[in-house]
């Protein structure tokens, strides 16, 4: 059994970049509705990848000499699914759903990512950290919930958020129990090499990129929008989460995630979206929950087994 998982204690640094995940991802969501403006939800997520694929390029061909072909799998697997897979299944609920709600399903990312570590990566936890779990999700329902009134409406775009946070959860799991040996730089560069090249290939040989940028006058600053998406909550988002991991365990960094919603809903209001002050009940819940999620065994309780 992993002793990292079970009784890590975060310090200050570790709060610290949970934080600056919390702020850079909690915009994220905003940044994907002002791109939409003028791009379809495909070059969105293309764009997503392929700016931050540029960004990362230089650094790729030092740590590409680190990984050893058995591994290339992995960083595959880490790729298309962590990275590769959400930009589209965002972009294209938040054709649908209001920002802020895509930020709310994001903070499923948790509870996906316990089920799985416990389902297929050997993870442990305790009773009071799956209450957690439970209790974050209930409050991120809670709020979906008060935001449409009461019903689910939307509930094929709002599966897509879903899928995308079950896809965040999987890779969170795949670098803890497969990659963890690697640096943060490693694993972003190298993961962004295998859908970053596909991505230049769609943008330029199968999108209306060119026609936009061209014709459309909202063209160059929604891809601006998109840049900053890319290079801030992509690319150097990404080496902070990678790092985190690292240091933590999958699901204290999924964490984040409880956390999120209260920057998007900041966002989403300032964009007019429709927010009730009821919601600050939910809120609480969820920070509630991440405590509970991240509450370490007690010196007087007895060992879990291994």
């Amino acid at each position: 059994m992993n002793t990292m998982q079970q009784d890590f204690r975060p310090r200050g640094i570790h709060w610290l970049a949970l934080a600056l995940l919390v702020l850079v991802w909690g915009s994220s969501f905003i940044l994907i509705k002002r791109g939409l403006d003028a791009f379809s939800s495909f070059e969105v997520g293309a764009l997503r990848i392929a700016i931050s694929f540029l960004v990362l390029s230089p650094l790729l061909i030092w740590h590409l000499k680190k990984v050893p072909r058995k591994k290339l799998m992995y960083f595959l697997l880490a790729g298309i699914i962590g990275n590769g897979l959400p930009p589209f299944l965002f972009a294209i609920a938040q054709t649908v759903i209001d920002s802020y709600m895509a930020g709310v399903l994001n903070s499923l990312t948790p509870l996906f990512t316990l089920v799985l570590g416990v389902l297929f990566f050997g993870i442990r936890t305790r009773w009071i950290n799956v209450l957690g779990v439970i209790l974050g999700l209930g409050g991120a329902i809670g709020l979906l919930t008060v935001a449409n009134g009461g019903e689910l409406n939307n509930m094929w775009y709002g599966m897509l958020a879903i899928a995308a946070a079950v896809c965040y959860a999987t890779n969170m799991n795949l670098i803890k129990q497969y990659l963890s040996g690697f640096s943060a730089l490693t694993i972003t560069s190298v993961a962004f090499m295998f859908i970053g090249i596909p991505s230049l290939i769609y943008l330029f040989a199968g999108s209306d990129m060119i026609h936009v940028l061209t014709y459309d006058p909202r063209g160059w600053q929604s891809l601006g929008y998109i840049a900053i998406l890319a290079v801030v909550g992509t690319a150097l988002a990404m080496i902070i989460h990678n790092w985190l991991i690292r240091q933590t365990s999958a699901l204290f960094t999924s964490t984040v995630t409880y956390l999120m919603p209260v920057v998007s809903i900041m966002w989403g209001v300032a964009d007019g979206e429709v927010f009730l002050l009821v919601s600050l009940l939910w809120i609480a819940l969820i920070l509630l929950g991440v405590y509970l999620a991240n509450k370490r065994r007690n010196k007087g309780e007895g060992k879990e087994k291994s």
